[in-house]
């Protein structure tokens, strides 16, 4: 029901665009999260879009704010995750997840809330 894509290969400084899909199924979706996990971590929420009336609440984690942009394409039924001046550390497999009713914000991060998940999709920025 949900599929990632977007992942590469990337230098340090540049940009990738993460999207995930969310079809075939009648549920909808109030909150989407990308989550990433990078080779001997734990998995890391990385920002949340919730639906809220007509717009969206966002929310990132610290590392990734001001460089990362999560936003909903209504037309195409997708979060997409825009990532701009990446760092090698931002080398991960990132995933999406879903619930049909919104958390708080200040849980949205926490991957125990979520019961749909996508495949991952792999991120490597270069040095």
């Amino acid at each position: 029901q949900l599929q990632a894509s977007g992942g590469g290969l990337v230098q340090t400084g540049g940009s990738l665009r993460l999207s995930c899909a969310a079809s075939g199924s009648s549920l909808d979706f109030s909150l989407i999260t990308w989550f990433r996990q990078a080779p001997g971590k734990e998995r890391e929420g990385v920002s949340c879009f919730s639906r809220v009336g007509g717009g969206g609440m966002t929310v990132y984690t610290d590392s990734v704010r001001g460089r990362f942009t999560i936003s909903r394409n209504n037309a195409k039924n997708t979060v997409d995750l825009q990532m701009n001046s990446l760092k090698p550390e931002d080398t991960a497999v990132y995933f999406c997840a879903a619930r049909p009713i919104r958390v708080p914000a200040s849980s949205c991060l926490n991957s125990i809330y979520y019961d749909y998940w996508g495949q991952g999709t792999l991120v490597t920025v270069s040095s």
